[in-house]
């Protein structure tokens, strides 16, 4: 079996080129530095990378026979909810961030692994919920990989305007 102990550097977003091969994996997947993957090809390859690697979607890693493969984010299910209140929306933040709830923050949204007590709370507090299929990338943080290497990730600004993943 091939192994990936290479993460390239990142660079700009751009569309898969044709012949690299990709890896879909949910988020719990990604916070795993060593496993055996199966690429959306159906090849294997045992993922080998430095422990604490969290890989982000479009993530580039290179296996021993030099093949380039792209990250991918599966779809999730995950809760979303909306407002065009900024102060409403940091203040379900806090919450959510007081209780080490992972949170996927864009500009006017915010979004957690589906939990129906945490849609519970978040209705209570005054926002809709709603449950969706979506890719889950939380913000870096403390306990999610951002006290390291992985600070100055171009994926760490998803929320900023024009980011290709910013609406969800």
């Amino acid at each position: 079996m091939l192994e990936i102990r290479v993460r390239l550097t990142p660079e700009p977003q751009r569309e898969d080129a044709p012949d690299e091969l990709t890896l879909t994996l949910p988020f719990d997947a990604r916070q795993r530095s060593r496993q055996r993957v199966r690429l959306d090809d159906g090849s294997e390859r045992a993922l080998l990378l430095p422990r604490g690697t969290v890989l982000r979607d479009g993530d580039r890693l290179r296996d021993e026979a030099g093949q380039v493969i792209r990250v991918r984010a599966a779809d999730e299910t995950v809760s979303t909810a909306r407002s065009q209140d900024p102060r409403l929306l940091a203040r379900i933040c806090y919450h959510l961030g007081n209780r080490h709830v992972p949170l996927q923050i864009g500009a006017d949204w915010l979004r957690y692994r589906h939990d129906h007590v945490l849609d519970g709370m978040v209705a209570a507090l005054g926002l809709p919920v709603a449950c969706e299929q979506a890719p889950f990338e939380p913000e870096s943080g403390a306990y999610f990989g951002g006290g390291h290497a992985h600070a100055t990730h171009p994926h760490d600004s998803e929320s900023l305007p024009g980011s290709p993943r910013d609406a969800p």
